[in-house]
């Protein structure tokens, strides 16, 4: 478990945050120039140095602050021995996938001694992002926080805080990452997990050589401090909680919600979370703390809670004020039914001649070898199909007893098209296939509504009359229960390749991934833009 500690004293509280102060923003649109070097630094944690790659060597990697209207240049210099892409996870890159970033999706990855730039606009959007590479598992160490103001003189729909910070959930291995998934992949077995949690990089004193690798927040007694809570981990959803401090929800994936009042959040892979804290407590040191840390001395949901997952999903509503309203999709256009399954693969070179794999409709997906999006825009043949199913090729039990025969799955690069501005209807099902499991899926290039989940099988008949459809969470990730299902609805009106894939990076490496293709629209604002002169080669 990682913790850190708020810090009060006469009068301040121990979240041991030192204050950050609100960064102060031009009034006027305006163009924010970042420069990112990806570069090798050796970093010690838990009596462990070792070599990571870093963003201009800060782990984790500097900031990004933007206005609602800006436009955000970012040259990405690769110095680095891997090849690397970046993905501006929520952003939604509104015509222009050239700038999304996942590998062979959106573009080739920038290789050593090369340099891409991310030029895209920040429209609509307000609140707690987060940037991560995204080939490999390099966002292990390349991470980093988006902080997007809203424009000048609007004000949050909630009190202004005295001070805001950052927290950055994530993990670390000893090892050398992406070793130890070579080793798994030899194996055909997942991979060692972390050796510990990190909160800002640093795992906590429960750590050993971690004294100063404690990340603290001061804090003064009284006032009322918003933490921006982002969800870095590679494998984990996490509970998240700061000791003696109730906090109160006030925004998921940059949309603000209703506000609501609770001891602890949980937190998926993906996902960001804004909470108010108020520093009300004695002076004193107070652990924040987030799970697994099964030993911390908070009070935080054990790590099977369901029953606290699930009523604590349950209070996630929008704001649906009327300067920010819920534009659920009232009528359907295109229904999808994926099951997600967990299975068992051939392979000869492995230690028990079988792989762990992880599929959609019971189809692993195989990444191409050039950009997916390049593909569509060219008309590059023979790169996808555009087949993919919109519901799995058999009907069973999906979560009953586990399945443990007959795990084979279908490869393929396979995608679904989409007529632009059509209204889709997603439901995530989590099935028994090896064992069922939770799993926070993320869509690139869409905010969506998550207007319905449960336990159990999904009822096309019964289930869809408890729907949500006035003030459901809108997110661009979404946790699809153990054992259960998850409902979306979202309006395709961006053009371009859209990647869709568990954020867990363990099951993505396996295949729990598939594509949208969103077809271009007739009028002049409604097809993908042309691609940027620097775009990577393939």
């Amino acid at each position: 478990m990682a913790m850190g500690k708020i810090l009060s004293s006469g009068p301040i509280l121990l979240f041991l945050l030192y204050p950050v102060a609100l960064v102060s923003l031009p009034a006027d649109a305006a163009v924010k120039r970042y420069q990112f070097d990806v570069q090798v630094k050796n970093v010690s944690r838990l009596c462990h140095a070792k070599p990571i790659v870093t963003v201009n060597g800060m782990f984790p990697g500097p900031t990004i602050y933007a206005r609602d209207g800006d436009r955000v240049v970012i040259n990405v210099t690769n110095y680095a021995q891997y090849n690397m892409s970046i993905h501006w996870h929520g952003l939604k890159q509104f015509r222009n996938g050239w700038a999304d970033g996942p590998a062979y999706i959106t573009q080739c990855p920038i290789q050593n001694g090369h340099s891409y730039t991310y030029d895209f606009n920040v429209t609509g959007q307000k609140g707690t992002l987060w940037w991560h590479a995204h080939i490999f598992w390099l966002r292990a160490t390349v991470y980093g926080a988006i902080v997007i103001m809203p424009k000048q003189g609007t004000p949050f729909p909630f009190p202004q805080p005295y001070r805001e910070t950052n927290i950055v959930l994530g993990e670390w291995w000893n090892n050398d990452v992406e070793e130890v998934v070579k080793q798994g992949n030899k194996l055909g077995l997942p991979p060692t997990t972390s050796d510990a949690h990190t909160i800002n990089g640093k795992p906590g004193p429960l750590f050993p050589c971690s004294e100063k690798h404690t990340f603290a927040m001061e804090v003064e007694q009284g006032k009322t401090y918003l933490l921006r809570i982002i969800n870095a981990a590679l494998n984990d959803e996490v509970f998240f909680s700061v000791a003696g401090h109730n906090m109160t929800v006030v925004e998921i994936d940059a949309v603000y919600t209703k506000p609501f009042t609770t001891q602890a959040i949980l937190i998926a892979s993906g996902q960001t979370t804004n909470v108010l804290v108020q520093a009300n407590q004695a002076p004193g040191r107070y652990f924040m703390a987030a799970r697994p840390f099964m030993d911390a001395p908070l009070t935080l949901p054990l790590p099977n809670d369901t029953a606290f997952a699930l009523s604590y999903n349950a209070k996630l509503r929008s704001l649906d004020s009327p300067l920010y309203p819920a534009n659920v999709p009232l009528k359907v256009d295109r229904r999808l039914f994926y099951t997600i399954g967990l299975g068992i693969n051939p392979c000869p070179t492995c230690l028990n001649g079988t792989r762990l794999t992880a599929s959609l409709n019971n189809i692993t997906f195989v990444m191409p070898h050039i950009g997916l999006l390049q593909a569509h825009y060219l008309n590059i043949k023979g790169v996808y199909t555009a087949d993919f199913p919109d519901r799995p090729p058999q009907q069973f039990n999906y979560t009953g007893a586990p399945l443990t025969a007959n795990l084979g799955t279908t490869l393929g690069t396979r995608l679904s098209k989409i007529a632009f501005n059509s209204t889709v209807e997603l439901v995530l099902q989590d099935t028994n296939l090896l064992t069922v499991e939770s799993h926070p899926f993320h869509l690139h290039g869409y905010n969506f509504f998550v207007v319905g989940t449960g336990i159990g099988n999904f009822d096309p008949a019964k289930d869809p009359a408890k729907f949500n459809l006035v003030d459901p969470p809108e997110r661009n990730t979404v946790g699809v229960p153990t054992g259960g299902w998850t409902a979306i609805r979202f309006r395709a009106d961006n053009p371009g390749v859209w990647f869709m894939h568990c954020h867990l990076e363990l099951h993505t490496g396996w295949g729990l991934k598939t594509a949208f293709v969103v077809e271009n629209g007739k009028g002049p604002d409604q097809s993908i833009l042309p691609p940027p002169k620097d775009l990577p080669p393939c």
